[in-house]
Order: C-alpha cells, then structure tokens, then sequence
C-alpha cells in the first residue's frame, strides 16, 4: 500500500512497484536512476499528464507524506527495487489510467521491493491500513493484512505479500 499505481509518493514515478500493462506503458522507456539516504522526508501534491514523458502519460492526482529512516531504491524501464528502515506514509489519491481512488496510511519497521513489470514482491513488517477501489478491482489491508482481487491479484501478511497485475 506504500505503493500506489500511481505512485503516491513520487510525483514523476509509476507503481511503488511498476505494475500492469498500463503502468508499463507509462514508464517503458524510463532511464536509469539509484538513490540512498540515511533520512527522507516528503510531502505534496502532484497533478500528472497526458504528457509523452515517462511516469505522465497516465492522468494522476494525489497528496502524499511520508518519512523515515534509510532509504535506497533503484529503478529503470519497468523494473523497480527499493529496501527501507523504519518509516510512515500516508497518501489519497486518483489514476485515470487505471479508473481508481485510493487512500492509506502505513507504518513500516523495514521492507524491501521488487518489481518486473507486472510480477511485485515484497517483503517486510508493516500495518498499512487502506483502501483502493475502481472499476479494475479492489484491494484492501487492515494493519499490513489484506487482498488485491480484480486487474490486480495478490495477498499481504503483516506487510509481505505477492501480487500480479493482469493487465
């Protein structure tokens, strides 16, 4: 849930994991980039596309704040890797490209993700608490626990879980 389809916490990037063919289209040709920092903290408002730009060609709004202690991630094309120290976030938000609202808030001991396209994996303590609704599907955790049924499949315990997004 830290990780939005749109997401929620980076005004220019795809899924806290890229996930979909829709999400695929939006960041395919996405360049390289890493990052480490010992602290983060962040917070805003974004209001994204139609633009031919890698992370805006799908529609998106939201607010977002969060932050923490030890922050690496990796990213390029439709692939994504990010591992976190102890943090919290909370967002809302809206994607026309994937017909959904969502909001949720989260507190994380440590996780760490990976993504390929549609396949996201993730591994962690955390009670993410949120809801994400639309006309694709719902998902819904209650602290870290919770289903993704409809484009996106998947199951979260206690803040690890697995999806898959269909398309």
């Amino acid at each position: 849930f830290g990780y939005l389809n749109f997401r929620c916490c980076e005004t220019s990037g795809a899924t806290v994991g890229s996930a979909g063919l829709v999400e695929m289209i939006d960041t395919f040709d996405r360049p390289g980039d890493a990052s480490a920092k010992s602290t983060f903290a962040r917070a805003g408002m974004f209001a994204n596309g139609p633009e031919d730009k890698p992370g805006m060609r799908i529609p998106k709004a939201g607010v977002y704040a969060e932050a923490g202690v030890g922050e690496a991630r990796a990213e390029w094309s439709v692939f994504e890797a990010e591992a976190k120290g102890p943090n919290a976030s909370a967002g809302a938000g809206v994607s026309a490209g994937t017909l959904n609202a969502r909001a949720f808030a989260k507190a994380e001991l440590a996780g760490a993700s990976a993504s390929a396209g549609p396949l996201k994996v993730k591994v962690g303590l955390a009670v993410d608490t949120g809801v994400d609704i639309g006309l694709t599907g719902v998902e819904a955790k209650v602290l870290g626990t919770g289903f993704s049924f409809g484009r996106k499949m998947g199951v979260s315990v206690l803040g690890t879980g697995i999806e898959f997004n269909l398309w």
